[in-house]
């Protein structure tokens, strides 16, 4: 009877070793999904730094026309190599001058309307574009209208930039992760719970402005110095939390 009795039961012994073996296996991944949820609060934040921009790029150049466009590139040339004799006389270095647009192309007569005339080459136009860097700002005036006094025609815009904007971005970042900070001090203490640890951080994205641009074509400016103002620029940065609540 023993022996009988010991062969009946070892089936049911091994089905219940298996069972618990189960179990064990199961509880620690039961244990590693309640440590990974976590009840959280997603909350943004901004910061904005405002500078005073201390580059300046101005846009200018000559358009020429003549009957032929060898006649209008040989009259585009005289003149911008008068432009860029100005420059060096007012102190811009080679550096921050660069071509940004040189164009020949055809200028064509208006047919009358009501008939049928085709449209005919009645001459030719030349383009030539420079983007000058002036690191000084208090150049910009004079620049302009020393430009305009030996010939520049086309002034295509002046706008400003922060040389140092990455650094003041970084700032604005730490901004933003502070007012994210103190949103979610105001909704925890609202709800009635405990802030704790930051789980996530993510970038909202950043952003520079660039100002509109002073067009100014005609080039009829003031005897005096043309005035400038270059104002603030605000750069922006954002940034998203995840933080732990307990």
């Amino acid at each position: 009877m023993t022996n009988l009795t010991r062969l009946h039961a070892s089936p049911f012994a091994a089905g219940v070793a298996a069972a618990l073996l189960a179990v064990s296996l199961l509880l620690p991944g039961a244990a590693k999904a309640e440590e990974i949820f976590h009840r959280s609060l997603t909350v943004s934040g901004e910061g904005k730094i405002s500078a005073v921009p201390d580059t300046a790029h101005i846009g200018a150049g000559v358009v020429s026309e003549a009957d032929t466009a060898k006649e209008a590139l040989a009259a585009n040339s005289e003149a911008m190599n008068k432009v860029f004799a100005a420059l060096e006389e007012i102190g811009i270095e080679r550096r921050d001058i660069q071509t940004s647009q040189f164009n020949v192309s055809p200028v064509y007569t208006r047919p009358e309307r009501g008939t049928d005339e085709a449209p005919r080459i009645d001459g030719y136009r030349v383009t030539n574009s420079l983007s000058v860097r002036l690191r000084d700002m208090d150049k910009i005036g004079p620049v302009l209208d020393k430009l305009v006094s030996v010939g520049s025609n086309q002034i295509n815009g002046v706008s400003f930039e922060v040389s140092n904007s990455r650094t003041l971005l970084d700032k604005a970042r730490e901004d933003a992760v502070k007012d994210a900070l103190r949103k979610a001090k105001v909704y925890a203490s609202s709800a009635g719970v405990v802030i704790g640890r930051i789980l996530t951080i993510n970038e909202g994205g950043s952003y520079v402005p660039q100002p509109k641009m002073m067009m100014a074509r005609g080039m009829d400016m003031a005897e005096s110095s043309t005035p400038i103002a270059s104002g603030e620029m605000e750069l922006t940065a954002n940034v998203n939390l995840v933080i732990e609540i307990e």
